[in-house]
């Protein structure tokens, strides 16, 4: 069967995977058994994609980031470079806990910014936004932004990226798009 997908001659796969075409995975990465990756992700040098992750279409992984087993990426997911997901909550290396993987699903079109941490069994919402060197500790909403550590919600976000100003605390206009999104009940919904 001919190979629909680019990886550099120092990446890694190993058995079982699904590579969807138009991938690319560049230098020294590894993918784990049994991973699904999308059509058209780019997959950064030196990355780890852990076994049974799943990744969505056209995911961007920069360089350096670890995806642990658990964790879910839908489409259009961008990974800054050197963040990486935990999937322990309390680990130690004399006790096996492969039994109690928690799960995180990082939503359509989220964005992580360089060398945040996502610790294990919050899910990041659609259109999110974490800042660079964020700690998540805990679930973001759709188009939410948040920064630090432990992370907080300072805003909202547009889905091509453009922090949301709700002046009269109901509407707000992505200065790109022109989209409109409206604020209620402290969740955003774009109504066009």
């Amino acid at each position: 069967m001919e190979k629909t997908y680019f990886a550099h001659s120092s990446a890694f796969i190993d058995e079982g995977c699904s590579i969807g075409n138009g991938t690319k995975i560049w230098h020294f990465s590894h993918i784990m058994p049994n991973c699904t990756i999308g059509e058209n992700c780019n997959i950064g040098q030196n990355v780890v994609i852990s076994p049974e992750v799943v990744l969505g279409k056209n995911v961007k992984i920069q360089n350096n980031v670890s995806i642990y087993t658990g964790v879910t990426c839908e489409d259009d997911v961008f990974l800054g470079p050197s963040m990486v997901f935990t999937n322990v909550i309390n680990p130690r290396s004399a006790v096996n806990r492969k039994s109690e993987y928690a799960k995180t699903r990082v939503g359509k079109g989220a964005s992580i910014g360089a060398n945040a941490t996502i610790v294990c069994g919050h899910d990041i919402g659609e259109f999110a936004f974490i800042g660079a060197g964020a700690v998540v500790t805990k679930t973001v909403p759709a188009f939410a932004l948040v920064v630090g550590n432990p992370s907080r919600q300072i805003g909202w976000m547009s889905e091509y990226g453009h922090r949301l100003d709700f002046a009269d605390g109901v509407n707000a206009t992505c200065p790109e798009s022109g989209q409109t999104y409206k604020l209620e009940n402290n969740t955003v919904k774009r109504i066009s």
